[in-house]
């Protein structure tokens, strides 16, 4: 998956970054949000971003990114193309809205009765391999999000999956988080994902050296 810079990482997410996005909705509160922003769509105009998305997921599974385009997916969806662009500005924003969407389906591992290290390393091992059965799908998210830095839309995306992926690691270390050590975590977590998405490990390979390197991230402190 795409480098750290790619997905907005600045190191550890503030309090008021995280708060701008609920775990319910995923909104992003920005002030001026467009029509069809995330927060702002009614019941209709969710269903409608939701037929969008799920016709792009079914695109992906049976083309490249590279033959995908906004207007197929709208034409899969049966919607007009116009429709499409006012929730997604452009192919990548289309695609990375589906990493997001993906990764939002992620559990959160807070079970007391198991160990911290053990609720990190689930909570890490599922975001890893979201896409890890579907190549097409894989490859389309990293091309999105390394190529659409220029896009306003998938940066703003790119800081939601971040913020994602910052909750479920301080859920699952609980209360007490150290702000060193979950930004470790980060770090480490989109350094795996870059190795997948270069081709250097597959998603299942990255899973058991993330394992590893968690274990020494933690073993150090006492949060439990």
């Amino acid at each position: 998956m795409p480098n750290q810079a790619a997905f907005g990482y600045v190191g550890h997410v503030s309090s008021e970054s995280v708060a701008a996005v609920t775990p319910e909705t995923g909104a992003s509160a920005v002030p001026s949000a467009p029509p069809g922003a995330p927060g702002t769509r009614n019941r209709r105009q969710e269903e409608t971003f939701r037929k969008v998305l799920a016709a792009g997921v079914e695109m992906l599974r049976e083309t490249s990114y590279a033959d995908l385009t906004v207007r197929a997916v709208a034409a899969r969806a049966k919607v007009a193309p116009a429709t499409a662009y006012t929730y997604f500005s452009s192919k990548n924003h289309l695609i990375a809205e589906v990493y997001l969407d993906l990764v939002r389906q992620v559990p959160y591992f807070t079970d007391v009765n198991e160990p911290m290290p053990s609720r990190v390393n689930q909570a890490l091992r599922h975001l890893a391999l979201v896409v890890a059965d579907e190549p097409e799908v894989a490859a389309a998210c990293t091309a999105a999000l390394l190529s659409g830095s220029g896009d306003p839309a998938v940066r703003t995306v790119r800081d939601r999956i971040g913020g994602e992926i910052h909750r479920r690691i301080t859920s699952a270390i609980g209360p007490g988080a150290e702000p060193e050590k979950v930004s470790a975590l980060e770090m480490t977590f989109f350094g795996a994902l870059v190795n997948a998405g270069s081709g250097a490990f597959t998603y299942h390979q990255i899973t058991d050296r993330l394992s590893y390197v968690v274990s020494l991230i933690l073993e150090s402190g006492a949060t439990r």
